[in-house]
């Protein structure tokens, strides 16, 4: 009896055994598998003809169509800055974007100088119309300063997609071998291998989804000043313009000059008062030395002569 049924389990442990080679054809071993073949993290991506998966970034595969991550900067000099920032909003918003951060600083005003406040915006915009948008922005005020720079990331788009694909895979045919174990170690094995493979895979989701967000979304960091903070030119243009640029200098620096005299003013005058005090002090004691020796001797100490 016990031979015959060692002969009925062979054709399972074969099918069995044909299975896991066909998995581990796909994935490499590790040192975790407790001995069962075909449990290993894949360790490196798998060709492109095994399937993208529900979330592969559309795109990174052709070799025509790229994965860019773009990003940028914009400083506009507006006459109310807050305003501005509300339009710029809205016209992100409008276009399906979004804003990840912004910050405000309201208008201030000094005996040295004033101005209307000021704004700084992290703008997420849809990269298909970043362009169009940008001359929308540009709209708004006066440009300073714009800089883009591009980040291709299409391999790293493959690598994370086939990833996923062959994780996804792996745990398919491991949940198919559960209901084919014959000892409790062979079960425990694979569903320790499906938790692991489980892990991986919401981790390179999380990735894929990142680079996603990145990829469809350009960030552009906005930057928004008034009149009075504007940065200066480079060069005087004319001159008057250098005339006038040299007479603000100049006020600027008078306006320090005054600012330092009155700080110090009250540390001289102390310092005036003391010195003044300790100078009296040593001219009394000056004449009174003076007036000692320039006094005649008394006769009675006088020495005898001869």
């Amino acid at each position: 009896m016990r031979t015959s049924r060692g002969l009925v389990a062979l054709p399972a442990l074969a099918l069995a055994a044909l299975l896991l080679s066909g998995c581990s054809a796909a994935m490499d071993e590790s040192s975790d598998s407790g001995g069962m073949p075909g449990l290993g993290a894949p360790d490196a991506p798998v060709s492109e003809e095994s399937g993208g998966g529900d979330g592969d970034l559309g795109g990174a595969t052709d070799a025509d169509d790229r994965s860019v991550v773009t990003t940028g900067y914009l400083y506009l000099t507006v006459e109310q800055p807050l305003d501005a920032a509300a339009d710029a909003v809205a016209l992100v918003e409008r276009i399906g974007g979004r804003v990840d951060a912004r910050q405000e600083y309201a208008p201030r005003e000094t005996s040295v100088s004033s101005d209307a406040g000021g704004a700084e915006l992290v703008l997420r915009i849809p990269a298909a119309r970043l362009t169009q948008t940008l001359d929308d922005l540009k709209q708004l005020g006066e440009v300073e300063e714009l800089q883009l720079s591009s980040t291709d990331v299409s391999r790293e788009v493959q690598d994370v997609d086939a990833r996923v694909s062959a994780l996804r895979a792996s745990i398919t045919r491991l949940l198919a071998l559960q209901g084919q174990a014959d000892t409790v170690e062979d079960l425990i094995d694979l569903e320790s291998a499906i938790s692991d493979r489980q892990a991986q895979l919401e981790s390179y989701e999380a990735q894929q989804r990142a680079l996603a967000d990145q990829v469809s979304l350009s960030t552009i960091t906005l930057v928004l000043g008034s009149p009075e903070v504007a940065p200066p030119d480079d060069e005087p243009a004319t001159f008057l313009t250098g005339l006038t640029a040299g007479w603000e200098a100049l006020i600027a620096f008078g306006t320090v000059l005054l600012v330092i005299t009155g700080a110090l003013l009250p540390w001289i005058v102390a310092l005036g008062i003391v010195g003044l005090i300790v100078l009296l002090i040593v001219r009394f004691f000056v004449r009174r030395r003076s007036a000692a020796s320039s006094a005649p001797a008394d006769p009675s100490t006088a020495p005898p002569q001869s």
